[in-house]
């Protein structure tokens, strides 16, 4: 057992004083994530700060008709919310798409984005790993990769980003607000996450201490209409081999707007900016939806464990946007 101080935090404002304080320190939520790494040596923060009791935890419709998700709403809550169900139903689908019953109802919202790769070698302390140990090498690299980046990987590292929340969220352009020493601050989702470059160990944009707080979602377009399909090796409690989240507005003849995100292909929810730019005045026909797809794949560069996920990512965004386009028809 390694000992680690635990403390309870009072307010949202000495929560990241004091883990500000203090390099070694992590906050805890659901722990769902930094338990698991406590228990393999992965993470050995020295002090705990315990965020549950902070008023982080609820869901609030906001003026513009959009959403602000608590940082600490659990997964099974958000994804059972009348409100996520009826406008956002590719966030609630791929709330469920993950982990298991047990897990959404301990897992929280920040949590959930600030989660840490499942490659197999991070999570072995015996393997080189530059994410765990800056420096040391990229056992995935010429090892076990079938589930690792096929796109914006680097020489330093191939691992993707695990979490279902983040693909929908990207797709739906949501923002999250953190709070630092200096005050609070909006990000992008689209920018909260980070390709793995030359610095494969930082995850994310936010710095040690800054706390996420909420995450917010525009109003959806009108006529939209969206949905989450996941690609595993089993039916359920398995991580994406490829995920799809999809926003589509047609006309009937045409493609309005499209906004598309795809899971397990990259270190972070990969947005699909190619892919939209070739649906937009398209014909919603299953032609132009696979030649999307390729559009956004030309640059992806699989490995010889991995490469099957180009046909797989091709199949599921058309099957998924021809649901969508039949949808909005009927």
């Amino acid at each position: 057992m390694i000992p680690f101080d635990y403390a309870p935090a009072s307010d949202t404002d000495s929560a990241v004083a004091t883990v500000m304080a203090r390099p070694g320190a992590a906050f805890l939520a659901g722990g769902t994530n930094l338990v698991d790494h406590m228990k393999l040596g992965v993470a050995e923060p020295d002090l705990l700060v315990d965020v549950t009791r902070l008023p982080l935890d609820r869901i609030e419709e906001l003026p513009d008709g959009g959403l602000r998700i608590g940082a600490t709403v659990r997964n099974s809550d958000l994804a059972a919310h009348p409100l996520l169900r009826g406008r956002y139903p590719v966030l609630s689908e791929a709330l469920l798409a993950g982990a298991s019953g047990q897990l959404r109802n301990a897992a929280t919202t920040a949590g959930n984005l600030l989660q840490r790769t499942r490659c197999g070698y991070f999570q072995d302390v015996t393997t080189p790993c530059n994410k765990r140990e800056p420096g040391t090498g990229c056992a995935a690299i010429g090892g076990w990769n079938r589930y690792h980046a096929v796109l914006g990987a680097s020489e330093h590292c191939i691992a993707v980003h695990p979490s279902d929340m983040a693909v929908a969220m990207s797709a739906l352009d949501a923002v999250v607000t953190v709070l630092g020493e200096d005050g609070e601050r909006r990000i992008p989702v689209r920018e909260f996450h980070r390709l793995p470059g030359d610095a494969p160990e930082h995850d994310t944009v936010i710095a040690h201490g800054e706390l996420v707080t909420s995450v917010e979602l525009p109003p959806p377009p009108a006529g939209a209409r969206s949905g989450y399909r996941k690609v595993r090796e089993r039916a359920s409690f398995a991580f994406a081999l490829v995920s799809v989240a999809a926003v589509l507005v047609t006309d009937g003849e045409r493609v309005r707007d499209a906004r598309i995100a795809f899971g397990g292909l990259a270190h972070k929810p990969w947005r699909a900016t190619h892919a939209e730019e070739a649906l937009r005045g398209a014909a919603p026909t299953e032609e132009a939806f696979r030649e999307a797809a390729d559009a956004e794949l030309r640059h992806a560069e699989p490995l010889p464990d991995n490469a099957f996920k180009i046909p797989m990512t091709r199949n599921a965004l058309a099957v998924l946007l021809r649901d969508l386009a039949t949808e909005e028809r009927s």
